[in-house]
């Protein structure tokens, strides 16, 4: 939660405290409204609204779970006020700040898993955090659009502008968005590396322009069990180790012996996938 709410601020974000200042910051247009479609339900949102690359995300999302599972993905929240916050809600919660939506969590087990395959896999990628919230039961979604740009500009083979800021250098430009210096410079038409704050430069998107593929698709193949190990890290949970292997916190508990949910950091765990 610290570092969506850093990010937020780092990008000047404003953090809407009324019903007031959400309808303000959608006449300027840092928020887009978020409309149903054949794939996505809004139940129940008081402030559809979103920043446009978290928009993006949702929207894409929604999709890809339709094609895998055959239902519509349900969205419970999106911007919200701080005065319209629920009593539980963190202190630096980043959804005032129109960079989150919350997710009904599905209840078919192989929608579910194709899910938090999808989102687990999304966040190794360093574009979002995901939490599955037990108090009401959902999935709590907090995107950086920045890095959500830079990654989508990545796969799809799009190339995008970049605002220069105080103390960019052409090299860290280039490292942020997995671009060469020399691609930077070709894009931009420029002989060395001196840039000027303000300045708009072009990032060159993927030579491939071919999308990644979301984790999920259906195999007709004999199922190929693999076993590996995992050591836990600092603030994992057994339902998100689960969830990054494909398996269930059942079968996690089975192979390791454990009687509940409790781990050590640095305990080394069994885990059995399903290859197919």
């Amino acid at each position: 939660m610290e570092r969506q709410h850093q990010h937020a601020v780092s990008e000047g974000y404003t953090f809407s405290r009324t019903s007031a200042q959400v309808n303000e910051l959608v006449d300027a247009g840092d928020l887009l409204r978020v409309r149903p479609t054949n794939h996505l339900i809004i139940h129940n949102v008081s402030y559809p609204y979103l920043r446009e690359s978290v928009k993006t995300l949702l929207e894409r999302l929604s999709s890809q779970y339709y094609n895998a599972c055959g239902e519509e993905l349900v969205a419970t929240s999106m911007t919200r006020p701080i005065n319209r916050q629920p009593a539980n809600a963190a202190h630096d919660s980043v959804h005032p700040a129109g960079m989150a939506f919350d997710l009904r969590i599905p209840a078919k087990q192989s929608c579910r898993s194709w899910l938090e395959r999808t989102l687990l896999s999304l966040e190794e990628r360093e574009v979002l955090d995901v939490t599955r919230e037990r108090y009401p039961p959902h999935y709590h979604v907090a995107v950086f659009p920045e890095p959500y740009r830079v990654y989508l500009a990545a796969i799809t083979g799009q190339n995008r502008e970049y605002v220069v800021r105080r103390g960019d250098t052409l090299s860290g430009i280039a490292s942020r968005n997995s671009v060469t210096v020399r691609q930077l410079r070709t894009a931009n038409s420029l002989s060395g590396d001196l840039i000027n704050i303000g300045q708009r430069l072009t990032i060159p998107g993927s030579s491939s322009g071919t999308a990644v593929a979301t984790a999920g698709a259906s195999s007709q193949s004999v199922p190929v069990l693999r076993e590996v190990t995992h050591r836990v890290k600092r603030g994992e949970t057994l339902w998100r180790i689960a969830s990054r292997y494909s398996t269930s916190v059942d079968t996690l508990r089975d192979h390791n012996g454990l009687a509940g949910d409790l781990l050590n950091v640095g305990q080394v765990l069994r885990v059995v996938m399903d290859d197919s």
